[in-house]
């Protein structure tokens, strides 16, 4: 493995880094993060220049890159701005169920215009009763004579207020043994009659990245609906799961390192005692150990990623990249705080933001606790 950029990632990454420094000003970020809002127009403007479609295939309008783009381009956004490097990427949240499974219709339907800007996704999978077991749902979809009727609720659903779909994981089998067998996806358009959307406040970070709870009362939803076969959902989600905590994982590299170079340059400007305080050990030796952990985790990120885009997903891997590199992102994040000091503490210095927005990467998308009951069992198998 070479992780040595080429010419045309090296152009990615610099076009990201132009991108950020024009329009995720310090100031900016910090509006979004105070009034809780989705940016919309920054989404929009990021997916013009392609950046939120690395993955998807040129023929819906995508760029044909790979996961290891994709992390580049992640984590270069939330090194900039947390919040909104989180929203921004996360506009196609669970759409990758639909270009893996999805009908050519279902992909031309909410693909292209997801590709273009136009349309933004919400996976609605965690339910109030059950949280990380998806193996266990209380939504149910009925089968009827046009199509399904879905009843139930879901909380925690990134973009759900501003979601132009959501792909919906409810039990199609009530007497499936165990009841996973018996789960399906099913897409179910914005402002389709019995959807309610409650927007969820006061999240301890990735603020702009909204979030909440959808409720559905005998929603009905066409049989072409249906995402990739019945009863083959959990399925779908596990397998999007195995790939999509590189995400996390790349956006955690990009939180701490955001973090660690404004640590640095305050610890080269800030004077005490007559010299800069990056002179004294406990504030250079606890920099240092910031850059190593940083380096360790963007490459574990990086091996993972590398692995799907070979086609050899990894699942221990990614379950690892995501666990370290999200702890890696809490602690560096309070380093920086510490180094700071008391001004850490204050919003004006934005580290105490970035410490806010890390924290979730040890919840969402698997917590770190269920990372390592994965890694555990494929430890069990191979050794």
């Amino acid at each position: 493995m070479n992780f040595e950029l080429n010419e045309e990632q090296k152009d990615i990454k610099k076009a990201v880094r132009e991108f950020c420094e024009k329009e995720f000003t310090p100031e900016i970020g910090l509006e979004f993060d105070k009034k809780e809002e989705h940016p919309t127009d920054l989404y929009r403007k990021a997916a013009e220049l392609g950046f939120t479609s690395l993955r998807f295939p040129e023929e819906y309008g995508g760029q044909g890159y790979g996961m290891f783009e994709e992390c580049l381009v992640t984590e270069e956004m939330c090194r900039a701005d947390p919040g909104l490097g989180v929203a921004v990427m996360s506009g196609t949240f669970a759409s990758d169920i639909i270009m893996e499974h999805g009908t050519e219709e279902q992909k031309k339907k909410y693909i292209t215009p997801l590709c273009s800007g136009k349309f933004i996704s919400a996976g609605a999978f965690t339910e109030p009763a059950h949280g990380s077991d998806i193996a266990r749902m209380d939504t149910t979809g009925v089968k009827s004579s046009g199509g399904w009727v879905i009843n139930g609720s879901k909380t925690f659903i990134t973009n759900a207020p501003v979601a132009d779909f959501f792909l919906v994981l409810c039990q199609t089998d009530p007497k499936a043994e165990p009841s996973y067998r018996g789960q399906s996806i099913i897409a179910v358009d914005k402002g389709t009659d019995g959807i309610d959307v409650t927007k969820l406040h006061d999240k301890m970070g990735i603020r702009p990245a909204i979030t909440g709870e959808v409720g559905f009362s005998d929603v009905e939803a066409p049989e072409e609906n249906l995402v990739g076969g019945l009863n083959r959902g959990f399925y779908q989600v596990m397998g999007f799961f195995d790939v999509s905590r590189v995400p996390i994982a790349a956006q955690a590299v990009g939180i701490a390192q955001g973090a660690f170079e404004r640590a640095f340059n305050y610890a080269k400007e800030r004077e005490q005692f007559g010299r800069p305080i990056i002179q004294f050990q406990g504030v250079s030796f606890k920099l240092a150990e910031m850059a190593m952990r940083i380096e360790a985790a963007r490459g574990l990120t990086y091996k993972a990623a590398w692995l799907i885009d070979q086609g050899k997903t990894d699942a221990m891997m990614t379950s690892m990249a995501k666990a370290f590199a999200s702890r890696m992102a809490v602690e560096v994040t309070d380093w920086a705080i510490q180094v700071h000091g008391g001004y850490g503490y204050m919003g004006d210095y934005h580290v105490e933001r970035f410490h806010r927005c890390a924290k979730i990467t040890e919840i969402y998308e698997g917590t770190s606790e269920i990372q390592k009951l994965t890694i555990m069992r494929y430890l069990m198998k191979r050794m």
